[in-house]
């Protein structure tokens, strides 16, 4: 029996994650592992208090806690009596953290990190899409962000040996894989041999040609390279959904925030990926209330919403992260924090009710998940009876606010 693993955050403490049930061998007499998120102060409530719940629910049970978490805010987790270990993000990976006897790692080493091994697993449990992690770490220094203390430097998998991996996990049966990174455009400026986020989608679907599907996570449209956008062009089996790190929406505020992109930076590379593949779909991240947000720089972030033709919002109220530079800065009145990321949101659900309302009567390519449901090549949840793996061309017959229903 696999050991259990609690995981809070990104799709990449996902898969690594999966990779420490693999790893970590059977599990002991009641070991769990908590793989944490440092990105918001909520996030690390959260972590805590599940700690403290399994340790009510079971006693006696070895609580291992790891993840960025573990990195940044190691005194909370070693201070918790429930914690009986804590394991820095650059060894939760490795076999021999996991074998009995086996010295204290704890956290800091991450910083020290200069290379990047593939993961090696053929798929997640309970996922139909299965995703490769080809990079990890951060060189960038955003003013409210955290995570480059929690994952070190930015490296990449030597590209040949993602290729390797994706062609594992379609022998495997897997029908799409989702590429994810900490900073997903900046692959391959570490490695010797050149490479680019571009070269390596298109070696993938090169190199492996029974993947059906080949998704992205997030991105920074800044670092978006020319061959990125030859291949969304030409290469129908990229997915025309695209996730963009934009945080704001207000010159000033991207640039106290630290961010590489301007405003119109942003609206650009919508529109010339819009022209050069119709139909892709947007996400974006943006934050509510970072310091000093006046009222009319935020809303410049809203009326990005419409500026860029976002569907999908990922909406953070701004949260300090101690010893970040944004922490130093004049505070926006956290009622106030509260209520724009309320207009966000509603601002998102708007746009999402357009694109749903705009699917009704189309034809759509869906690849079947479990429980009923199924995603469109732009990333629409449909859902739909079919088995899981299967790619299905269905009419779209109407929608509940969420979710398409296939007909």
């Amino acid at each position: 029996m696999s050991v259990e693993t609690l995981t809070f955050g990104c799709r990449l403490n996902t898969v690594e994650s999966e990779v420490m049930r693999a790893v970590a061998g059977p599990a002991g007499p009641d070991r769990v592992i908590v793989n944490t998120c440092a990105v918001t102060q909520e996030a690390g409530r959260q972590a805590r208090k599940a700690i403290r719940r399994i340790a009510r629910e079971r006693p006696g049970a070895e609580i291992v806690v790891t993840g960025c978490g573990a990195e940044v805010e190691t005194p909370l987790y070693r201070a918790m009596p429930e914690v009986a270990r804590l394991v820095g993000n650059a060894d939760k990976l490795r076999p021999e953290t996991w074998r009995a006897g086996a010295a204290e790692g704890g956290p800091g080493a991450v910083m020290a990190a200069r290379d990047l091994a593939p993961t090696r697993i053929a798929g997640i449990a309970g996922h139909t899409r299965a995703f490769v992690p080809v990079q990890n770490g951060c060189d960038h220094r955003c003013t409210f962000c955290v995570i480059p203390f929690g994952r070190g430097a930015s490296r990449s998998v030597p590209l040949p040996a993602v290729v390797a991996q994706v062609a594992r996990i379609v022998e495997h049966g897997g029908r799409e894989v989702v590429l994810t990174g900490v900073d997903l455009t900046a692959y391959g400026r570490d490695l010797p041999e050149p490479a680019s986020l571009g070269r390596l989608a298109r070696a993938i679907l090169d190199g492996v040609p029974g993947l059906a599907r080949l998704r992205l996570s997030s991105i920074d449209s800044i670092e978006a390279d020319a061959a990125l956008l030859e291949t969304i062009a030409g290469e129908p089996r990229l997915m025309p959904h695209l996730h963009l790190s934009l945080q704001a929406g207000d010159d000033l505020i991207l640039k106290r925030m630290r961010r590489r992109h301007a405003r119109a930076d942003a609206i650009a590379f919508c529109e010339t990926v819009r022209r050069l593949r119709p139909g892709t779909v947007f996400g974006a991240d943006l934050i509510a209330g970072f310091p000093t947000e006046t009222e009319a720089q935020f809303a410049r972030s809203l009326d990005l919403v419409a500026e860029c033709g976002l569907t999908h919002l990922h909406v953070f109220p701004y949260s300090p992260r101690p010893g970040t530079p944004a922490a130093r800065m004049p505070p926006v009145a956290p009622g106030i924090v509260r209520e724009r990321a309320a207009r966000l949101r509603a601002a998102g659900e708007a746009a999402l009710a357009r694109h749903l309302d705009a699917e009704v009567g189309q034809t759509r390519r869906v690849l079947a998940e479990r429980g009923g449901t199924g995603r469109t090549e732009a990333f629409t949840p449909v859902r739909l009876a079919a088995e899981p793996g299967e790619i299905r061309e269905v009419v779209i017959a109407g929608h509940d606010g969420r979710m398409l229903t296939a007909a």
